[in-house]
């Protein structure tokens, strides 16, 4: 006889039971989550919009504002992964998930008020404490609403947030810094994120952990079982290790793009931001659906197949991204950026979706994190200030110009090759270590 007791989770809050979740309301959370990514992305690369036009008003050099900008995020988001992670795995995702935006949102907000360099960086340091828990939790919760066999689709969807973030971040962004000036795009972008937490907390129900998954375990592993079952899931490392340097190569890359552009062509960020926009809201957008479609072909049943086109086409937009930097012709410029740009997409989703498919439910949110982890410190906290320092130390009497921002760009892109070598790495042990994650006993 079945108990009428409604299951709650360790901090009390009601859960939905196993597989109750109408196909309406699957769909909902994912598009919840979607838009917090949306924000998440949005509210941590606007910056990188009006980088230069920061940079000249607080009178630094391009490692003093890449530290304040990327670094001070970056430092404090990493940090803050894991025990935010380790609270995900045992206490309500809805709640943490909603918290996190509402502070980064209103810590956004504050950037805009900052009229020192001291001021900035305390609300960046802000946004990243609330963005640590977001990404990790939204995951945790979409893998107990999708079966595993659709959550790499739904991840894939879910990764649609990054480029309509970015899209909102440079060109929208760029936008309203022509007409109100830099400080005003923070404002714009705070209040969305303060609703949208609201909406989270109020509207989104905590599932049952493991629901959809054999073998629903009460307790969740500890934090150095965790990070031992991972070590041993060598396919899981390969492929954080692709999507860390993935990020590192694209995603560093793109932070400076803007101040590229501005410098190289003499643009506005408005312009500039018209030059990458609609490479990243429709060529970012096709990137993930076309991923997401492929892994649910029949011929993508085999997952070493995703990973072997996650290294191919990694391997052809690193060209791309050397010819970028490498042009002085912006027409040939903005060709390139048309194959460069979708790459550093098109691994999102397929990289959560196998990663939370190489962990166990209750490992999921850790694993994340991890993954979260090294992509961050490679794209935030390594390549902004690597390319500052590299500009400054290449400008003439150490004040940068184009050049030298050029030069310093060019000396990340190889980075983008030794991505695509732990892709394919990771075929070998694929699918073992898939089939060990359903079986492997706490």
């Amino acid at each position: 006889m079945q108990s009428s007791v409604t299951p709650q989770d360790t901090a009390g809050v009601a859960l939905a039971p196993p597989q109750s979740a109408s196909f309406l309301e699957r769909w909902y959370v994912l598009i919840m989550m979607c838009l917090v990514y949306t924000l998440s992305i949005a509210d941590r690369y606007v910056v990188s919009t009006v980088l230069e036009p920061i940079r000249l008003e607080l009178h630094l050099t391009d490692n003093g504002v890449a530290w304040l900008t990327g670094g001070a995020l970056g430092l404090f988001y990493v940090v803050l992964g894991f025990p935010l992670s380790y609270l995900i795995d045992r206490r309500s995702r809805r709640v943490i998930v909603s918290v996190c935006l509402v502070v980064w949102s209103i810590m956004t907000t504050l950037c805009g008020f900052a009229r020192t360099t001291w001021q900035f960086f305390c609300a960046r340091v802000g946004v990243g404490i609330g963005e640590a828990g977001g990404t990790p939790g939204a995951n945790s919760l979409l893998s107990d609403y999708f079966p595993a066999a659709r959550r790499p689709m739904a991840l894939t969807v879910f990764s649609l947030g990054a480029p309509i973030g970015a899209f909102i971040g440079y060109q929208i962004a760029g936008a309203i810094a022509d007409h109100f000036g830099w400080r005003a795009v923070f404002y714009v972008l705070g209040v969305p994120g303060v609703l949208t937490g609201l909406a989270v907390y109020l509207t989104v129900r905590e599932p049952r952990r493991g629901c959809l998954d054999a073998g629903d375990e009460e307790t969740a592993p500890s934090v150095m079982s965790t990070l031992r079952f991972l070590w041993q899931q060598r396919a899981a490392v390969h492929v954080m290790a692709g999507s860390a340097l993935s990020a590192l190569w694209g995603w560093g890359l793109v932070y400076w793009t803007p101040a590229f552009l501005q410098r190289t062509y003499d643009l506005t960020p408005g312009q500039a931001g018209n030059v990458t926009g609609m490479a990243h809201l429709v060529g970012g957008a096709l990137a993930t659906v076309a991923t997401g479609w492929l892994m649910a072909r029949p011929a993508m049943a085999d997952p070493r197949r995703i990973v072997w086109l996650m290294g191919a086409g990694t391997g052809v937009a690193t060209l791309a991204s050397g010819v970028i930097y490498y042009t002085h012709d912006l027409a040939l410029a903005k060709m390139m950026f048309w194959i460069f740009i979708p790459a550093i997409y098109f691994y999102i989703g397929p990289s959560f979706g196998l990663v939370n498919n190489l962990a166990q439910c209750r490992m999921r949110a850790m694993f994340c994190a991890t993954t979260l982890f090294l992509a961050n410190v490679g794209n935030l906290v390594i390549a902004p200030p690597l390319i500052g320092t590299l500009s400054d130390w290449f400008a003439p009497n150490h004040v940068p110009n184009a050049a030298s921002l050029r030069l310093a760009m060019l000396c990340l892109v190889p980075t983008g090759l030794w991505a695509t070598w732990h892709y394919f790495l990771s075929a070998r042990d694929l699918i073992e270590n898939q089939r060990r994650a359903r079986s492997f006993p706490l």
